[in-house]
């Protein structure tokens, strides 16, 4: 496959990463798809898990990939002509969408393992109250889903954290896989071109230079 046409092969489902990742963070901000919890944060009182307002997908997952997806396909549209500079950029591009995919990824990852905040009360803690029941948990919390119901309000945070979470952790990997292997990618075309010469496209307009034995289109 030319380094070029991989490239968009790689840009495509990072648009949809990026998307998936800035919707599930923006999700979070109002669990039980209410607003009234983000409206009382915003007022002081601490609704929103913690996490979630490091922004992790809309920052990490978001827009440092967005933007490295964004410039990998335009350094593929010219597909199998010789775009070197381009690769070479996308590099350096990739590597950032590499930081932005871990920063995603240890976000989601912390979101799991802490758990919601929410109003919750057990057995040894009758009186309820705003907080983090689970955060010395390590995230065993995770496996006794008696323990879910220890969180009141909002209803099914546990759960809904849970699932979006895991969604952004989910694409937090394979954006950094697909960063990963776009900044190999571009190394390969940065140094070889972006297509070999057997796979030129007949729409590219060749002409052979006798002196350096190379192909221009």
């Amino acid at each position: 496959m030319c380094t070029g046409a991989c490239s968009k092969f790689i840009a495509v489902p990072l648009y949809v990463l990026a998307a998936v990742s800035v919707v599930c963070n923006l999700m979070l901000f109002f669990p039980d798809f209410e607003t009234v919890y983000a409206k009382e944060d915003r007022e002081g009182r601490d609704r929103i898990t913690e996490e979630v307002k490091y922004m992790g997908g809309l920052i990490g997952g978001g827009v440092m990939c967005l933007i490295p997806a964004i410039h990998i396909h335009l350094t593929s549209a010219k597909n199998c002509c010789a775009n070197r500079c381009g690769m070479f950029l996308s590099i350096g591009f990739a590597a950032a969408g590499v930081v932005g995919a871990l920063y995603s990824l240890t976000v989601a990852g912390l979101g799991l393992a802490n758990g919601p905040l929410c109003f919750w009360n057990n057995e040894e803690h009758p009186n309820p109250r705003w907080g983090t029941p689970f955060l010395n948990s390590s995230g065993s919390y995770l496996s006794d889903r008696e323990l879910w119901s220890w969180c009141k309000l909002p209803e099914n945070v546990v759960e809904f954290n849970l699932g979006l979470f895991s969604t952004l952790l989910v694409a937090a990997s394979a954006q950094l896989v697909l960063c990963m292997v776009q900044m190999i990618n571009g190394l390969f075309g940065c140094l070889c071109g972006t297509c070999g010469e057997q796979v030129r496209p007949k729409r590219c307009l060749e002409r052979y230079h006798e002196e350096t034995s190379t192909f221009w289109c």
